[in-house]
């Protein structure tokens, strides 16, 4: 039977290091404003994608019997937030893995 002291020794010993760069210290992405631009282009994405599904949700629920008998406000403020919110994150993380891709590029090419 193996004991916890043990375990644990053998759990440190396998580990490297535990340094962390500190929230403080700008990273590459931060240092360049890729994030600032990442923040932007999510922003008109989810106000785009907000507008584009409000229409066609509140319409919806006016005219179609189903949807006027089932979804109340609750359930179209939803479906909007969604859009948003999915639109936000899509293009912000596109936005985020252009710049990480630029500077893997960049690097290789310093390197080279």
């Amino acid at each position: 039977m193996v004991t916890i002291s043990e375990m644990r020794d053998a759990w440190t010993s396998k580990r490297k290091s535990f340094m962390v760069a500190s929230p403080s210290e700008p990273t590459v992405l931060h240092r360049k404003g890729h994030v600032k631009e990442a923040v932007q282009s999510g922003f008109i994405t989810a106000v785009v994608a907000g507008a584009v599904a409000a229409v066609p949700t509140l319409v919806g629920c006016r005219v179609i019997p189903w949807a006027k008998a089932n979804l109340n406000y609750t359930a179209q403020a939803l479906i909007i937030s969604s859009a948003s919110v999915a639109g936000f994150f899509i293009a912000a993380d596109r936005r985020i893995l252009e710049s990480a891709r630029g500077n893997s590029l960049e690097k290789f090419e310093k390197s080279t």
